[in-house]
């Protein structure tokens, strides 16, 4: 008989899924040699190897594709008796597993802190990745809910709107374009453009307006965060296309400026997301009902001032 534990399931899930030791040890918030040490154990334990190493990579061996099916079952069975167990709790002492993409992170937290004032002794776990992560973590089943713009047309996903999200073209306050009003979309062709990487939702929705309006973009700087976009248009390097909901503190001090420009702002909308076929917990289902509700309502006040600049 087998004495496998619970743990080094659970560590060998993690780094099977990510084919990383690293990323498996920062998701679960270990050491790297206590992963390798786990992982060790459980070869010892199954006496076969589970991974081998090609370069810098490493794959899953026949016995560890074999374990990493079990372990995913076995996974999927303990996170539904938790479920059952919260079930029971009620919404007193659940816990919520959630993910946004990092343009969302603005204001998550905001109406997490409101729901969580409601629901005092629930326990949230968030996590803020790029759009890609929350993916995957869709795919695999390892959170409740997602909050992202544009929802994938290929998984098989729930997703509802609960916000709009508006995206604006911003400047430095010293941009010449900052004093026109109306501004062609064709005049944007002169200008040198700071984009997220590709799989963004942002950068999808700005490319899709751009061929719809058969105009070619000159592309500057590339990053993985809204973040460096707005630092970069604060120093001059060129303009972005960001949701209103990241410039917020931009706007009140005046480092940044939202352009006049025609057919602008891209309007998107934010979504609460799931697995088709999930079963909720209550504590999932209730914050899904609290976006869907009251979401719109809770934005604060700065967020409305900072919409009203671009009405």
């Amino acid at each position: 008989m087998l004495h496998i534990t619970l743990r080094q399931l659970k560590v060998f899930e993690s780094v099977a899924r990510h084919l990383s030791f690293s990323r498996a040890a920062e998701e679960l918030h270990l050491t790297q040699p206590a992963v390798s040490m786990q992982i060790k154990q459980l070869e010892d334990t199954v006496e076969l190897p589970l991974f081998e190493q090609m370069g810098k990579k490493i794959y899953l061996t026949d016995a560890g594709r074999e374990l990493y099916h079990y372990s995913r079952a076995i996974s999927q069975q303990l996170s539904d008796m938790e479920l059952a167990l919260d079930e029971l709790k009620g919404l007193e002492r659940g816990r919520l597993n959630i993910s946004v993409v990092s343009t969302a992170n603005y204001f998550a937290p905001h109406l997490l802190a409101k729901f969580c004032q409601r629901y005092p002794d629930i326990t949230v776990s968030l996590n803020v990745s790029n759009r890609e992560t929350v993916l995957k973590q869709l795919s695999d089943n390892v959170i409740d809910l997602a909050i992202m713009g544009q929802p994938p047309e290929d998984l098989d996903i729930a997703a509802e709107s609960f916000m709009e999200n508006p995206l604006v073209v911003i400047a430095a306050p010293d941009h010449p374009l900052c004093r026109m009003e109306r501004i062609p979309v064709k005049r944007l062709e002169q200008e040198t453009f700071l984009v997220r990487e590709p799989g963004s939702g942002t950068r999808g929705a700005m490319e899709r307006f751009f061929a719809s309006h058969h105009i070619s973009l000159s592309k500057g700087m590339e990053t993985d965060t809204s973040e460096a976009i707005k630092q970069a248009v604060q120093a001059g390097m060129g303009l972005g296309i960001t949701s209103l909901h990241t410039v917020e503190l931009e706007l009140e001090t005046k480092r940044l400026k939202i352009l006049d420009v025609e057919d602008f702002p891209i309007m998107r909308y934010w979504h609460i997301v799931h697995r088709k076929h999930k079963r909720l917990s209550s504590v999932a289902q209730a914050f899904k009902e609290f976006l869907l509700k009251e979401a719109r309502g809770l934005m604060p006040m700065s967020h409305k001032r900072a919409a009203e600049a671009w009405r």
